[in-house]
């Protein structure tokens, strides 16, 4: 199969993966409105073509909280990653390091944090979110701390996983989830030796070493139900802020108002989410709301976004509406799926092709020259 594209990695990845895994990375809460929105809305912002521009020289390096990165993209925390190639996270960091972008590994990682640092070799990102065990995020974030991860991504749209009606049918939950999890490993033999048999232990690491003993796939759900804190305030923020020496970005602001009260509480950073339309369906996609959030926060703090982004063109309409970076999510894991660390190097090359051309084109030659004025039509 000839690959050009992030649609080509999807395909890819279709063939590959068990459906249960598929869908779990595919799809969105409910009716997947909000998860379409995404993308549909994105494509509608169209862009100032330029000519004559003399386009000498061109670059989209930038500096995010202290590190040099060669392109404004970072690797979004999935859940599960190890799940989708042997050993996901390990081979996913490496990527971002060849490429010199960072990577973020989720608190609900296979890979613990020590051995994606030690296999890597570089200095990664973490996520975390508000649990109800907090012996457990004070463990993690000293962890994390002693092992120099210095930005911090704290997750805050998740004190309930959102209704997905594909993990259901797909096995993911449901009934007879394990069989069926097993029947479909079997009819994915590539997948179920690669990743099945030599991927192992399929566990959560982080959770695991701090509890002592496997939490695995078949306890995945239940324990996410059972730890997420539906208590959760802006208080709990400015617990973690104490715990935290470095930069702490939030992710998951979708409104104005909690733009600012991230701001308040001490964040260095936000990112503009909706999970990936993975969480509330029916709610605006990031690129609507994106820079009504830029414009109400200024200069104050730096903003990132997610949700939706499928090539370099996706990057650049970003950046014009206001993001300093973007966080890439189900592209990476689409080409980790497909062919490992080898798959999201290449996907990063694209994209950097891709943003490379989108630039010239705009008349633009560095990334900080983008903003509205590069954009003719906007959903504001």
């Amino acid at each position: 199969m000839i690959i050009s594209s992030v649609s080509d990695y999807r395909k890819a990845a279709k063939r590959k993966l068990p459906r249960f895994l598929f869908d779990y990375i595919d799809g969105g809460a409910y009716s997947e409105q909000t998860l379409k929105a995404n993308t549909a809305d994105l494509q509608q912002i169209m862009l100032r073509q330029r000519v004559l521009k003399n386009i000498d020289t061109l670059r989209f390096d930038i500096e995010l909280f202290n590190q040099r990165l060669a392109m404004p993209i970072v690797l979004s925390p999935i859940g599960l990653t190890g799940m989708y190639a042997r050993r996901g996270e390990v081979q996913m960091a490496k990527a971002a390091a060849n490429k010199n972008i960072p990577f973020t590994l989720s608190t609900v990682s296979v890979c613990p944090i020590e051995e994606v640092i030690a296999e890597s070799n570089q200095p990664i990102w973490f996520q975390l979110y508000m649990l109800k065990d907090r012996g457990f995020m004070q463990d993690v974030l000293a962890r994390a701390q002693a092992r120099g991860v210095q930005t911090l991504m704290f997750t805050v749209d998740m004190p309930t996983p959102g209704k997905r009606y594909r993990d259901a049918h797909s096995g993911m939950s449901g009934p007879f989830a394990t069989q069926r999890r097993l029947l479909q490993a079997m009819q994915k033999p590539a997948w179920a030796f690669d990743v099945g048999l030599m991927g192992r232990p399929h566990d959560l690491g982080n959770i695991s070493a701090y509890l002592g003993k496997k939490i695995g796939l078949k306890n995945y759900m239940e324990w996410l139900a059972n730890n997420f804190d539906h208590s959760i305030s802006w208080k709990d923020l400015a617990w973690v802020r104490q715990c935290w020496k470095g930069p702490i970005v939030i992710k998951g602001i979708l409104d104005v108002e909690d733009a600012k009260a991230a701001i308040q509480f001490g964040a260095n950073g936000l990112v503009v989410s909706n999970h990936g339309g993975r969480q509330l369906d029916g709610v605006m996609s990031t690129v609507k709301m994106l820079p009504r959030i830029v414009d109400a926060v200024g200069d104050e703090t730096t903003v990132l976004a997610d949700s939706g982004i499928r090539s370099g063109l996706d990057v650049v309409r970003m950046l014009a509406l206001g993001a300093k970076a973007v966080l890439l999510g189900r592209p990476a894991v689409f080409a980790l799926a497909a062919k490992g660390q080898a798959g999201v190097e290449n996907l990063l090359d694209i994209l950097a092709n891709e943003i490379r051309s989108t630039m010239i084109l705009t008349g633009v030659s560095s990334i900080n020259q983008l903003d509205r004025t590069n954009v003719i039509q906007s959903l504001l």
